[in-house]
C-alpha cells in the first residue's frame, strides 16, 4: 500500500506481518468489545461487515454473540490468516480479499459496518457512497481505534523511539488521547451520533510487546530484512534492560458512531 498521507508516502505491506499480526495483535481487552456491544453492534440477527479486518480480530472476538459477520481486507496474507484462525474455532464468518472501496455487495445489506484501527487509510469520497449503497437504512458505521500513549506511557514511548530510528518516515508515533476524527467527506455521508474515549491498561510480556510492536505498520509491514533483524535485536536488549516479564501499556480507547444518510 502507498498513501501520500501516511508514512510519507513510504510504501508498506501489512502481508509482510501477517504471521506475527495473527499472533500478537489480538489484544484488545474485554472492556473494548464491551462498549460495542453497547452500541446495539454485534448482537443476533444482523448482518456486519468488518472493513479493514486484518486478521479478523474484531468477527471472531465478537463471534459468540450471534451476528453473521463478513471482513474485507486488500491483503490476502491477512484474510489468509483470518481464515485459519477463523477455522480452528469452526467459526462460519465470510471473509474476502477486497479492497473496501470496491465492496460490492447488493443494497441494503448490512445492519452495520465496523472499521478497526483502519479508516485512515480509505478514500472516504470513494468508499462512502459505496458503503451508502450497501447499508440498510437507520443502520451504523462503527469507527474504532486503540491506541498506546507515548507521553504518559515510557516503556511504549522507548519502543516507538526505535521505531523512529530505524524507520523516521513512519507516521504513527506520538499519538495523545482524542476522539476518533471523522473527516467532513464522511459526514456528506453519515451523521455522528455518539463518541466515546477511555484509558486502558493492556497487560503484556516481553515477547508479547516485541511481537506486537514489531507487527506495526512501521516496523514489519516496511522494513527491510537486515533493518528488521536489527530492529529487533536493540528492542529485546532495550525490553530486557528496562522492562519486567509481566508488565502493562497504557492505551486509550476511542469509538465514533454514526448513522447512515439514506
Amino acid at each position: 500500500m502507498k498513501n501520500s498521507k501516511i508514512d510519507n508516502g513510504n510504501t508498506f505491506d501489512w502481508g509482510k506481518t501477517s504471521q506475527d499480526y495473527a499472533k500478537y495483535r489480538d489484544i484488545y481487552p474485554e472492556v473494548f468489545y464491551q462498549k460495542i456491544l453497547k452500541r446495539n453492534i454485534g448482537t443476533a440477527g444482523q448482518k456486519i461487515l468488518d472493513l479493514g479486518t486484518g486478521t479478523g480480530v474484531l468477527p471472531r472476538n465478537l463471534y459468540q454473540y450471534g451476528a453473521e459477520w463478513t471482513g474485507i481486507d486488500v491483503s490476502e496474507n491477512q484474510i489468509a490468516q483470518a481464515k485459519r484462525l477463523a477455522g480452528q474455532q469452526n467459526m462460519k464468518i465470510n471473509f474476502q480479499a477486497v479492497p473496501a472501496e470496491k465492496a460490492g455487495f447488493p443494497e441494503n445489506t448490512f445492519d452495520a459496518v465496523t472499521a478497526c484501527q483502519c479508516f485512515w487509510y480509505f478514500n472516504p469520497e470513494v468508499l462512502m457512497p459505496v458503503l451508502q449503497k450497501i447499508m440498510k437504512p437507520d443502520s451504523r458505521l462503527l469507527l474504532l481505534q486503540m491506541m498506546w500513549l507515548p507521553f504518559e506511557d515510557a516503556l511504549a514511548q522507548a519502543s516507538e523511539n526505535l521505531v523512529l530510528k530505524y524507520n523516521p518516515q513512519w507516521t504513527g508515533a506520538g499519538e495523545k488521547r482524542h476522539p476518533v476524527y471523522v473527516d467532513e467527506k464522511v459526514l456528506k455521508y453519515a451523521e455522528l451520533v455518539f463518541h466515546e474515549e477511555c484509558a486502558v491498561q493492556v497487560p503484556f510480556t516481553r515477547e508479547a510487546w516485541h511481537g506486537r510492536m514489531k507487527a506495526c505498520r512501521g516496523v514489519g509491514a516496511s522494513l527491510s530484512g537486515t533493518a528488521l533483524a536489527d530492529w529487533e535485536q536493540e528492542h529485546l536488549a532495550m525490553l530486557k534492560q528496562n522492562a519486567p516479564e509481566h508488565f502493562e501499556i497504557l492505551h486509550y480507547i476511542a469509538m465514533a458512531e454514526l448513522k447512515i444518510k439514506k
